[in-house]
């Protein structure tokens, strides 16, 4: 197999020696493999299995949702449960479908990325897995409790989340659950990467994939804990006597949504730095250039995660800040808008007179790129303080988060799959559905968010189940849409399936003729054990 090049700026991988074929170590059979494995791949495995099943539950919730806004009135589900169902699909998909892919994708990727025989704490990562499962069953039995599920909106703002049923408790105690399973993976990740890189691989030699997830981890042990610290103090409201969040009691809700923001704000970019790493990855091998930049897409992704820290009030520029804080966070918001700028740039310099094909990967980056770019436009909008203060709640903030997180980092999960799935199972993925797949999604995509943007701008406050008749058109056209967009992700569950079944053609060690990272010098799939002897790279 000839040695490919890896580093951005001059050397490249020698090939590795492969991992010894005798599976005397290998994994047990049937059930008992994936409830004791402490192997990365089928780790990463079980996060991405996870969160296919948790995206088609969120995505379930999504269109009853759409279906009771489909025509003015109260058609199929009560407000109550309305409310339930606009609060936990929000958190299934943040906390069940996002993050345990962008996680599926760092245990599988970061080893073979930079030449380790697995994560430096392999059982911790086992634990950090299974507690995901207790905990959105937790979420789901909060359905069949009195009082039903917590329905104060994903952020659980008091005091609609301190006067909520048993329900809310339920969904406090998953959420803690799920903050100590990602504070032990990025724990993982971050010594990983530090301390387990091949020889001659330094950090600025690291694919961009890496960098995004060292940085994204920073990020998630430092806020997540903020998180845990906010719905502590809801629970002590709800049965200890204490009164953070009661204004009978001397407290204030507002410094509930203060506590929340700062752990919500840099969430958003834990949501997307991952996405990032992936499109610096597809994005070269499909121009069939290195990508431009390199050393600044890492201050970038560093500069994001930093400022991510200082703009958490323009969340809440309608609750009575005083003008300099207004401002203040008015312009810090604008400022986020630089590095992001750099990354959008530096993609596009690296297709600039690249020898571009149209695979499914590599469509649904460009996806990304357009549709992501269009997201924090409309986000620049809203940290205009003025402007926000007109749009705040509206259907306006949801379009503009759902360009963000969907056609940002769920179109990047997508398009690193297929990018990936041949090196993962061995079986190239079937081209037709996935370019059905990505056209299917980017359409019904735009006709399901963009009149969202209408919507908000004519002021129809989101989170209700019943509407004024001027906002029928728009909201049956983005009710027919969110089910196109449903049904078109039974396609890519079909291109998976099929993978995984070995339906189609074998995959090549290199199945893309632009990949220059060290996966790729690994057969497909790859074994059990990766690189037992670490590669040297020059």
């Amino acid at each position: 197999m000839s040695s490919i090049p890896h580093d951005h700026a001059t050397g490249h991988a020698e090939e590795p020696p492969h991992a010894h074929d005798d599976h005397a170590h290998g994994p047990h059979g049937g059930i008992m493999r994936w409830v004791t494995t402490t192997n990365h791949k089928d780790i990463g495995t079980l996060y991405l299995c996870f969160s296919l099943i948790m995206f088609f539950v969120g995505g379930i919730m999504a269109l009853t949702i759409r279906a009771e806004l489909f025509e003015p009135g109260l058609q199929i589900v009560h407000p109550e449960f309305f409310n339930s169902m606009t609060t936990l699909h929000g958190l299934i998909m943040i906390f069940g479908a996002i993050m345990p892919a962008a996680v599926g994708f760092a245990n599988w990727m970061i080893p073979m990325l930079i030449g380790a025989p697995d994560m430096a704490f392999a059982r911790m990562n086992n634990w950090s897995f299974w507690l995901l499962p207790p905990a959105v069953i937790l979420l789901g039995v909060s359905f069949f409790v009195p009082g039903g599920a917590a329905a104060g909106g994903w952020t659980l703002y008091p005091p609609l989340s301190t006067q909520a049923g048993m329900g809310m408790d339920l969904t406090i105690f998953a959420i803690h659950i799920m903050g100590a399973s990602s504070i032990m993976g990025s724990i993982n990740i971050i010594t990983t990467i530090l301390n387990l890189r091949a020889p001659g691989m330094t950090l600025m030699k690291m694919p961009l994939f890496c960098w995004t997830w060292l940085i994204t981890a920073y990020l998630l042990v430092a806020v997540m804990p903020v998180l845990a610290g906010a719905v502590t103090m809801l629970l002590t409201d709800r049965h200890f006597g204490t009164t953070f969040f009661n204004a009978a009691g001397g407290g204030d809700p507002v410094l509930f949504q203060h506590v929340f923001w700062f752990f919500g704000h840099p969430e958003v970019y834990i949501l997307i730095l991952p996405a990032f790493g992936i499109i610096s990855s597809i994005i070269p091998t499909f121009a069939r250039k290195p990508l431009f930049g390199y050393a600044s897409m890492v201050y970038a992704v560093a500069g994001i995660a930093i400022l991510s820290f200082i703009v958490w009030a323009h969340h809440m520029f309608t609750v009575g800040m005083p003008a300099a804080g207004l401002l203040f966070f008015m312009y810090a918001t604008m400022l986020i808008a630089v590095p992001t700028g750099v990354k959008v740039f530096n993609w596009l310099a690296t297709m600039w007179k690249g020898e571009m094909t149209f695979e499914a990967p590599m469509l649904f980056a460009i996806g990304f790129l357009f549709l992501f770019t269009l997201g924090g436009f409309t986000g620049l909008v809203l940290a205009i303080t003025p402007v926000d203060i007109q749009l705040q709640d509206t259907y306006y903030v949801v379009a503009h988060f759902h360009y963000v997180m969907v056609a940002g980092s769920l179109f990047a999960f997508f398009g690193g799959t297929y990018y990936w799935i041949p090196k993962w199972t061995g079986t190239m993925y079937d081209e037709r559905l996935g370019k059905l797949h990505f056209w299917g999604s980017m359409i019904f995509f735009n006709i399901t968010f963009f009149p969202m943007h209408f919507l908000g701008l004519a002021g129809m406050p989101r989170r209700i189940p019943d509407y004024a008749q001027q906002f029928a058109d728009w909201n049956m056209v983005a009710s027919i849409g969110a089910l196109g967009f449903g049904l078109s992700q039974l396609i890519f569950l079909y291109a998976v399936i099929k993978c995984i079944r070995g339906d189609g053609a074998k995959a090549p060690a290199k199945p893309w003729d632009g990949g220059d990272t060290l996966e790729w010098t690994l057969p497909s799939p790859p074994p059990y054990h990766t690189f037992e002897t670490p590669p040297v790279i020059r």
